[in-house]
């Protein structure tokens, strides 16, 4: 698991802490939604999960590795594959396959391990045809899914996903969202995502809201959507599907308050039938 404990940054000379008393428990398995406004302290927490950055107050562990100690960094970085929002930033090869290849081969893997777990993740995330191409010639979502296959190669056990979503057009978004729920779907990994879009909250099982480097919300997203208040305080706001569910029940569709996305809306109103 990712442990904080009391844990928060100071960057020097801010005026005010980026993160303060964090107190949070990401167990293994979990699909967690991070959210909060810009300057929140998403980032900052997403790179204390792996060490790019440590806390100067508290402390940030990793399946019990204490990120500061730095003899254990390498151990921590080898847990937590860290995705940033933009892909670009990451590449450092010609080729797709080369790009996936390249973590592995840091590990010292025999080649025949290499190839099996290309060929892996490549089937599971849907990039065989992209392995010949320039990493930094294709679409966004499709960087972004290169991205993730190459972190998932390396197999951490958790993986922390900095807005990757942010900088896509719709079809790249869907994309990438389909591939994290196919990643939490299949078991084996912890997964953190970082987001502002209130519909990619509603996928998640459970949502962190951080509002001025404090947690200010833990628990099930349907339960954080209940607080139309604390969330426009929060500069947070609901799914649309959330929105639609509530004007249809309004018209006398027979739509449960669990219908956060426009899959289950659908599912719920095929199974009810439509008008109560």
């Amino acid at each position: 698991m990712i442990r904080f404990e009391g844990a928060g940054v100071t960057h020097p000379g801010a005026a005010r802490a980026a993160l303060t008393g964090v107190d949070l428990t990401l167990a293994s398995g979990e699909f967690v939604a991070v959210a909060g406004p810009s300057g929140s302290g998403k980032t900052t927490l997403a790179r204390l999960t792996n060490a790019l950055l440590l806390p100067t107050e508290g402390r940030v562990t990793v399946d019990g590795v204490d990120t500061r100690d730095a003899a254990r960094v390498w151990d921590v970085r080898r847990r937590v594959g860290l995705i940033f929002q933009n892909p670009d930033n990451q590449f450092v090869s010609t080729t797709v396959e080369r790009e996936i290849a390249f973590g592995l081969e840091n590990l010292g893997l025999p080649r025949g391990e290499i190839a099996s777990r290309i060929a892996d993740v490549s089937s599971r995330l849907r990039v065989e045809p992209l392995l010949d191409r320039p990493p930094h010639r294709l679409s966004g979502g499709e960087k972004q899914r290169v991205a993730i296959a190459a972190v998932l190669a390396m197999r951490p056990a958790h993986l922390v996903l900095d807005e990757p979503t942010s900088l896509l057009d719709a079809r790249g978004r869907s994309g990438v969202l389909d591939t994290l729920r196919g990643i939490a779907a299949a078991g084996g990994h912890t997964v953190v995502h970082v987001t502002q879009f209130p519909d990619e909250i509603a996928l998640a099982r459970r949502a962190v809201v951080l509002c001025r480097g404090r947690v200010v919300f833990d628990g099930e997203p349907a339960a954080l959507f209940r607080r139309r208040d604390d969330l426009a305080a929060w500069g947070l706001s609901r799914p649309r599907a959330l929105e639609l569910a509530d004007r249809l029940r309004s018209a006398g569709y027979a739509v449960p308050e669990s219908a956060g996305t426009v899959d289950a809306l659908a599912e719920a109103l095929l199974a009810s039938g439509g008008v109560r």
